[in-house]
């Protein structure tokens, strides 16, 4: 009898690679989240339900956002502040790191740029710490859960809700869904609802059923839970307080008084670290040295005896 052996991950990176920010470094950033001493406070503001807000995170900065009121669903996009068709990547970064992430993986960009535009160096709900949650050979463990339905946290599976699908299933026409709010937040950096893409959503819980369906459970942040990143370059980044708050009454159809109920706002925070010898040794990341033209080849050009230069 043929013994049949699970496929292994199809991408997975030699011990020795930077697609994990498992590094020393990563892990001072990470410690530095238990000593106020070792940070400063730059930015904070909160957002407030059913709204986003856009802010932009300098280059060895972190970032931390937080449920200051209980469990809330973000819904966050991030852009290169310098260049906006640099943009986080999620299918990509779904399958460099997984469907849910948490410390260590990193958030990806488009291509042709392909760098991580973030590492994630906190989540509470994941235990915190860096060397808690990856293995000797550098594995990512588990984040949240899963919970007794398969569920995990901090979701690149699906994407921002939005009021086109919204009425394709069924529902009234809305304002205040998470593309909607992102389109608003985004604009007085001149960006449009173009620019706009596909989020990762931070304290929510999803996976895919038995069909391979996608699913969603009820967020479990608490009071004062966090999600942080250490930003490798500018980043813009915009979030949404999805209308759907925790999730536990959300509903494509009417809005109900239960699901409104549900939503709170979101923190966001942005430090600088005080120490600048925690960053000693970091650069920021480059895009693989791809210097071919996908096959392409350019045509000769024709002499036709002129001898023009340049033409």
């Amino acid at each position: 009898m043929t013994r049949l052996h699970r496929p292994p991950p199809a991408y997975k990176a030699p011990k020795d690679s930077t697609v994990h920010g498992t590094t020393q470094i990563y892990r001072s950033i990470s410690e530095t989240a238990s000593d106020a001493s070792k940070r400063t406070l730059e930015t904070s503001f909160t957002i407030r339900p059913c709204s986003a807000q856009a802010w932009v995170v300098p280059a060895g900065h972190i970032c931390r956002l937080t449920t200051p009121r209980g469990p809330q669903v973000g819904d966050l996009n991030i852009w290169n502040a310098q260049n906006a068709r640099e943009r986080f990547w999620a299918s990509r970064t779904r399958q460099i790191h997984a469907s849910h992430v948490s410390v260590g993986d990193r958030l990806w960009s488009n291509l042709p740029y392909l760098r991580p535009l973030v590492t994630i160096t906190g989540d509470s709900l994941a235990g915190g710490q860096l060397h808690e949650l990856v293995d000797e050979d550098g594995t990512q463990k588990s984040t949240f859960g899963p919970t007794q339905f398969g569920g995990r946290c901090h979701d690149l599976l699906g994407t921002r809700c939005d009021p086109y699908v919204n009425l394709l299933m069924g529902g009234e026409s809305y304002d205040f869904h998470c593309h909607s709010n992102l389109t608003r937040a985004v604009m007085p950096f001149g960006l449009t609802e173009l620019d706009v893409h596909d989020v990762i959503n931070v304290f929510q819980v999803t996976g895919l059923d038995e069909e391979g369906k996608y699913f969603m459970e009820a967020s479990p942040a608490k009071p004062g839970e966090y999600f942080e990143f250490f930003a490798e370059v500018d980043v813009l980044c915009a979030l949404s307080a999805c209308p759907g708050g925790d999730l536990s009454n959300w509903s494509w159809e009417e809005k109900e008084e239960s699901m409104g109920a549900t939503t709170r706002p979101l923190g966001v925070e942005v430090y600088k670290l005080t120490d600048p010898q925690v960053l000693a040794g970091w650069k920021q990341p480059k895009s693989p040295k791809y210097t071919g033209m996908h096959g392409l080849k350019m045509p000769p050009r024709e002499d036709d005896g002129s001898n023009y230069v340049g033409l």
